[in-house]
Formats: structure tokens, sequence, C-alpha cells
């Protein structure tokens, strides 16, 4: 069966106008100002004047097995529910594990990968967790990354953190080498998901692994560059020449304390940052906690959710005055090209049809995954 969508403003993400868009299998088979259904063929034709239709959104950070646990049993978050992807537009998820690397494991974080593809959505996963050394499938990050086809990095690896297990330059620098290798045999990103904490300075480790080895900075995806003041001041300067990740979820819930994500993008772009140096993350299923910072005693937790990245899209648009089309990179093109999420983030003729439709009030009107309608 054939679905085809009609007169959409189109985003690829970049604005290209009204178009139909012709959907077969799991691919988008046309772009074109006007289709004509093909004869012969059962046909699903959608009617989508007056609505845009996008790239299914991509959540690159997610805990999807739960995350949390550090105020004890009590804390411990649930895994990722499919309901919270087509909730949210989302239709790519990114899996990884946190603080706990001891009690849930990176072979749990595979199957909910396999889970998740089994019920008709994309998703891929960083093998490890907080900890140096981190915990594998196969015993070394290398094979995992190489041999295992749904592990395309390591992380989240915690740094400038008081949770991290305070790894030394020469460890990260290996464990970057490492990784790097093992993407260029196995055709992957081969990246690092690093964690940042609230420490000052917090990309200082980063700077010395790169002036120390033959690295770069486009070798690491640093998150929560939004989590203070001051770590989202050096990220101005650090995102002009490596990638900064912006935690949508965390906000509201610490106000007083984290940068507004659609106000991080715009003031991203006005030091200039480039566009596609940033992306969009929700943390979903992971633990948002708050620490007394002069006793380290966890004060507050709250769980993050994947339907926060669309709502700061939305108001990254129409609070802040940021195009559509700009604003939509961070979790379509931005998270696809720098993962190498092959055939995701687009709509292009070719690739996978992951397909979102909105209304003027960016109301999810329909969801494809894969050319299947889930919503």
């Amino acid at each position: 069966m054939l679905t085809l969508f009609k007169n959409a403003n189109t985003y690829t993400p970049l604005y290209i106008g009204k178009k139909d868009i012709l959907v077969g299998g799991k691919s988008i088979l046309a772009v074109a100002d006007h289709i004509e259904p093909p004869q012969g063929v059962e046909v699903t034709t959608v009617d989508c004047t007056g609505l845009s239709l996008v790239p299914g959104l991509i959540d690159s950070h997610v805990h999807i097995t739960g995350g949390g646990g550090e105020g004890g049993p009590a804390s411990r978050m649930p895994e990722l529910q499919i309901s919270m992807m087509t909730d949210a537009g989302v239709t790519t998820v990114v899996g990884c594990l946190g603080t706990d690397g001891i009690t849930r494991s990176v072979e749990s974080v595979l199957m909910k990968v396999k889970s998740i593809r089994a019920n008709g959505m994309s998703a891929w996963m960083y093998t490890g967790a907080y900890q140096v050394p981190p915990p594998t499938i196969t015993g070394d990050i290398m094979r995992d990354i190489t041999l295992i086809e749904e592990v395309i990095g390591v992380g989240e690896i915690a740094i400038s953190d008081h949770r991290s297990s305070v790894p030394t330059i020469a460890e990260l620098s290996k464990l970057t080498g490492h990784a790097r290798v093992a993407g260029m045999i196995g055709g992957k990103a081969g990246i690092i998901n690093m964690h940042m904490g609230d420490a000052r300075d917090p990309f200082r480790p980063l700077h010395d692994i790169v002036a120390g080895t033959e690295m770069g900075y486009k070798q690491f995806i640093p998150t929560h560059c939004n989590r203070n003041e001051y770590i989202f001041e050096d990220a101005k300067e650090y995102g002009k020449k490596g990638y900064v990740d912006i935690t949508t979820s965390s906000y509201p819930y610490y106000m007083d304390e984290e940068i507004k994500p659609s106000k991080a993008l715009k003031q991203l772009l006005e030091s200039g940052v480039p566009i596609k140096h940033i992306t969009f993350t929700s943390d979903a299923c992971g633990s948002l906690p708050g620490f007394d910072p002069e006793t380290g005693k966890l004060i507050k937790i709250e769980m993050g959710l994947p339907d926060s990245i669309l709502r700061e899209i939305k108001e990254a648009v129409t609070e802040d005055g940021i195009p559509l089309e700009i604003a939509l990179q961070v979790a379509t093109s931005n998270p696809a090209d720098i993962l190498k999420l092959t055939g995701k983030g687009y709509i292009k003729e070719g690739y996978d049809a992951d397909i979102l439709i909105l209304d003027a009030s960016f109301h999810i009107i329909h969801l494809m995954a894969n050319g299947s309608i889930v919503k």
C-alpha cells in the first residue's frame, strides 16, 4: 500500500514549499509539486492543506531502560514507552546508560533497542555508562562498536561532575582513540557522548584531549550544555569548534539554574556557533537531580520526557523568532549527520519515511515511522 501526502508545506528540514510526498514500504518514493495517485494499487491519500510536513524527530540521548538511582532504589526511573515517542513526534532514539552502570546493563539497553525496532520505530545506542572504564557487552568498546550493528559510540561518559569516576586525561584519550578507530572499522560515528557536570571550566578535559592527541573536537558530543550559566557561556566558544547538545526536559524544573533551550539556541546562533553544531535531546527517562552544593545531598529529582524537544522547537519559533527550518535541524538533520544515522533526518527521496505532520500551533496531526502511520 502507498501513502500520498498532498499539499503539505514541506520542510526537508529546509523549507521547499508546498509539495506532495509519496511513500511506499518504509521509504519516501517521491517529493514533487504534484503527484497523481498511481493506478492499480491501493493508495491512502492524506490532505495536508494548511499543515507542515517535517522529518520525524530524532532524540539522540534517551535512557531507554530508565535512569536515575542517585537517591536510592526509590529514585529509579521507568523505561521508555513507545507512546512517549509517538506523543512527542519522535521516530528515532539513541539509548544510553547514565549514573547507574552497575544495576542496569548495556545488554538491557541493546535488547530495548531491539524492542523499539520490533515495534516499528528506529533506535540505536551507546555502549558504556558514566564510569571509566565503561561497562560493555563484549568486554571491549571497540568490539561493541565494530561488531554490534546497533552500537554507534560510547556514552554517556561523565566528566566535570561529582558522580563521575574522575577519569584521567590519559584514560579519556585512550577511550576516545578506541571509539574513533572502532567507528572507522565499523562504519559508525564512533563518537563519545560526554555528560557535562557542574564543575567550573567543564570543557577543560576535552580541550586537554585535543591538545595532547590527534583527536578533534568533533569526536565528542558534550551534553547538558545549558545546565548552568557558566557552562553555557563556555559552550558559546566551544560550539564554534565542536558540537554542543542542549537538554530540553530539565526546563522548567530548574528555571533558576538552567538556560531555557529555545533561548539557548538563539544565543548560540548569535554567538557564531554554526547551526550544524547544535543538537537538542530530551534526556528522557533519566533523572533530573538537584543536589545541595554544600553537602552533596540529593534534594530534588524529576524525570525527563521526549515531548520537551518539540515544545522547545515550537518556542524557538514562536517566542525567539528562529525560522522553523533552522530550529528543526537540531533534532532532525544534525543528529542524523553527526551520528551517521543512515536514512534519517531528512525528507528526501530514498530516505526512510519518518514524517511528522503539524498544524499551525505545532499540534501533532499525524506521525509516520518507517512508512507506517503510528499516530
